[in-house]
C-alpha cells in the first residue's frame, strides 16, 4: 500500500467519523476525520477530502450504502471506522460484524487504498451501566486487529492508553466523543499514518480533577440512563436510527482549508463545506 504523499482521502462510517459531539448541525460537525484531513492539508495542500459516514449506521450499512461511492472517489487514504452501532443491539454477532468490515477493508486495499481504522476503548470504564457490552467490545477489537492484519490496514490503537476513557474526552451521552476526544482520536490516526509532526503525545493524560463522590457518580448514572440510554433504546425498539434521512455530509472530494491550529475544545470547522 502506498504510505503517501496523500491526495484522495475518503472517511467511512457512522457518527464518530461524522464528528457527532465536535459542534452541532447549526455551525456544523468537525470531527476526528475533518481534523485528519487538516492535518494531511498541512503536509499537502493539493489534499481533497470527502466524509460518507451517517450517524446510527451499522458496520453492514456502512459497507452497503458507502463502500461503492468510496471506490469510485478512487481514494489513496480511507479511514474505516465501524461496529459500534452493532455492539450496542440486543444480537450481537461479531463474527458477522467483523466480516463486513473485512470486506472493506479488502476491497479498499485491492484497490490500492492505504486503510487506517481504530480500536475502541472499554466501555465500562466511561458508561459503568453498560458493563455488560465490555466483553463485546474487546471481541471487536481482537477482530478488527486481527482483519486488519490480513489486509495490511493501519490500526491506531485507541483503545488502549488509559486516557481515552477520560470523562472529558466525552461528550454527555458518553458515545460521542467530545472535541477534545476527536482532536486526540485524529492525532492517534496521524500517528499510526506517521505523518510529519505526529507523535505519541495524544496518549498522554490530563490534568487531574476532583473526583465525584459515591452519591454523585450514582445521581449521575441515573441522569445519564434517563437523558441517553432511555431514548436510544426507545428508538431501537420503534425501528428508528439517529440517521433516518440523513446524507453523507461530504459525499465528494473537496479541498481543504487549514487555518491556524484551534484549541482542543474549538468547535469550529475550518473544513471547506458543501454550497447547499
Amino acid at each position: 500500500m502506498p504510505n503517501g504523499p496523500y491526495l484522495r482521502y475518503v472517511a467511512l462510517g457512522d457518527s464518530q467519523t461524522e464528528g457527532l459531539g465536535d459542534g452541532d448541525d447549526t455551525v456544523g460537525l468537525r470531527g476526528f476525520a475533518d481534523r485528519l484531513a487538516e492535518h494531511l492539508a498541512a503536509v499537502d495542500p493539493g489534499l481533497r477530502y470527502a466524509n460518507l459516514a451517517v450517524r446510527g449506521r451499522t458496520a453492514g450499512q456502512i459497507r452497503t450504502e458507502q463502500l461503492a461511492p468510496a471506490l469510485a472517489l478512487r481514494p489513496d487514504l480511507a479511514t474505516v471506522v465501524a461496529g459500534v452501532n452493532d455492539l450496542l443491539r440486543p444480537r450481537f454477532d461479531v463474527g458477522e460484524v467483523v466480516g463486513q468490515v473485512e470486506e472493506m477493508f479488502a476491497a479498499l486495499t485491492r484497490a490500492g487504498t492505504r486503510v487506517v481504522t481504530l480500536t475502541f476503548p472499554d466501555i465500562a470504564k466511561i458508561a459503568p451501566l453498560a458493563r455488560p457490552l465490555r466483553s463485546r467490545v474487546f471481541e471487536l477489537n481482537a477482530g478488527i486487529r486481527a482483519a486488519a492484519a490480513r489486509h495490511a490496514v493501519v490500526v491506531a490503537e485507541t483503545g488502549r492508553p488509559a486516557v481515552t476513557t477520560d470523562p472529558r474526552l466525552w461528550t454527555a451521552d458518553r458515545l460521542h466523543a467530545s472535541p477534545l476526544g476527536h482532536e486526540r482520536i485524529a492525532a492517534a490516526l496521524a500517528q499510526a499514518l506517521e505523518l510529519p509532526g505526529s507523535d505519541d503525545a495524544w496518549t498522554l493524560p490530563l490534568p487531574p480533577q476532583r473526583l465525584p463522590t459515591a452519591g454523585q457518580a450514582a445521581a449521575a448514572e441515573l441522569r445519564w440512563a434517563a437523558g441517553y440510554l432511555g431514548p436510544w433504546l426507545g428508538r431501537r425498539l420503534r425501528g428508528r436510527s439517529s440517521g433516518d434521512a440523513r446524507t453523507a455530509k461530504r459525499p465528494h472530494l473537496r479541498p481543504v482549508e487549514v487555518g491556524p491550529r484551534l484549541t482542543p475544545d474549538a468547535t469550529a470547522d475550518p473544513v471547506r463545506r458543501e454550497a447547499p
